[in-house]
């Protein structure tokens, strides 16, 4: 470590150059910071002095961020990454927010931050459907409730029960009881075991065929036949098809006899026909 000194504002900062920040031990970290956050009170934001300021404090407290991701490493190695990821957003803005002035330890200043940036992470990604808010918070006090109505009533609570603890209207104890149910999500190619062929997928039994999807294509290719007919051919067929005018009352607006009409749909309906034939 090579001590160097900075003036800025009239005041010198004497400051050591470390080889490696990451490297330094947790105890020397909280003295090494007091300093660097001295540092950085007296110089300009953006300059190269500043930048190794920050960076520094940054890589001497990442010991912070994986102390708190440790919290959560029931997580999965996996995931712990990405849990590291956001608790380093956390300290950054605790770097960038820490006062000398306030008179309290960095640490206890910054782990608040990083655990409520990896805390924000789960609430708006650990649900399968996104809720508001409200609702994901509401789903927490109403699980700490069912746990303790269960222990004191020995059975399920009932709503009203559960409004009355929770000092909540029964609206919204239903409405985060529904909300409850985005949390998890299973995947529809879920295998199911017990059915008579040994096992079948979550699908089989979930929804059915919708018919009317079929015709979504047969609209496609309709749409554009129907807008090279003339204007008099559009209005037949947005008369009889969409208004449901009757032949005679097509035909009051025309001037011509009902059986005119009928001979103009007939030969419409074919012109489609074939068209929407030829597009096979």
């Amino acid at each position: 470590m090579v001590a160097t000194a900075v003036r800025a504002a009239g005041r010198t900062v004497d400051v050591p150059e470390i080889a490696d920040p990451s490297r330094v031990a947790p105890k020397d970290a909280r003295e090494l910071s007091k300093r660097f956050f001295d540092r950085l009170a007296v110089l300009e934001e953006g300059t190269p002095e500043y930048q190794y300021a920050r960076n520094t404090l940054i890589e001497m407290n990442m010991s912070l961020v994986r102390y708190a991701a440790g919290r959560f490493r029931s997580r999965g190695a996996e995931e712990m990454e990405d849990i590291v990821q956001v608790g380093m957003i956390g300290l950054i803005k605790a770097i960038d927010r820490f006062e000398l002035t306030r008179e309290v330890e960095f640490t206890s200043f910054a782990v608040p931050y990083i655990v409520g940036e990896i805390k924000r992470f789960f609430r708006d990604t650990s649900w399968a459907v996104h809720v508001p808010r409200r609702l994901q918070e509401a789903r927490v006090q109403l699980a700490r409730a069912n746990e303790e109505l269960r222990s004191r009533l020995g059975r399920t609570p009932t709503t009203k029960e559960l409004s009355e603890l929770m000092s909540l209207p029964e609206s919204e104890v239903v409405e985060a009881q529904l909300a409850s149910n985005g949390y998890t999500s299973a995947s529809l190619d879920a295998t199911i075991g017990g059915s008579e062929d040994g096992e079948a997928a979550l699908a089989d039994f979930i929804g059915s065929e919708d018919a009317a999807l079929g015709l979504i294509e047969d609209f496609h290719s309709l749409a554009p036949l129907i807008a090279e007919l003339d204007e008099r051919d559009r209005k037949i067929i947005h008369w009889r098809f969409v208004e449901e005018l009757t032949q005679a009352q097509i035909g009051e607006r025309l001037g011509v006899s009902q059986m005119h009409v009928s001979r103009l749909i007939s030969r419409l309906l074919g012109r489609l026909r074939e068209g929407m034939l030829s597009t096979v």
